[in-house]
């Protein structure tokens, strides 16, 4: 009879929390050298961003990886959350690979017709109300 071996689920737990706190921590690091470095203001649409909502203002790798962190900041550029989300969705149409996300695509079409039945119950509806 052999032991069947059970899984340290405290050890892959241990793993994530440590992956997780390293990347917030890279993270935390390039923000808070691109905040000192560039005016609070969006890259995109020019929103002013004070100390109440600057956790709305987000760093953009322009080159699109999040390693290339220059002392310079060459690689960065902020934008606002909005703006930042449109940037990244932009480029995953452009790669062509936006047709997985709901309202992605360009062959994307809508099935549900919450309305199909309406005309049929209205005259239902209306005959009800003239026999009363």
């Amino acid at each position: 009879m052999t032991k069947k071996s059970i899984p340290d689920t405290g050890k892959l737990d241990r793993i994530v929390a440590d992956a997780r706190r390293a990347r917030d921590t890279r993270e935390m690091g390039y923000r808070e050298r691109a905040l000192k470095l560039y005016p609070w203001v969006c890259g995109r649409c020019a929103r002013d961003f004070t100390r109440a909502n600057v956790q709305l203002l987000e760093v953009h790798h322009r080159d699109g990886n999040h390693d290339n962190n220059p002392p310079d900041g060459t690689n960065w550029e902020l934008l606002c959350t909005y703006c930042h989300e449109a940037e990244h969705r932009r480029i995953l149409d452009a790669a062509g690979r936006g047709g997985d996300q709901p309202g992605g695509g360009s062959d994307a079409k809508a099935t549900f017709r919450p309305f199909e039945a309406l005309g049929t119950l209205l005259k239902q509806d209306t005959k009800k109300n003239r026999g009363s």
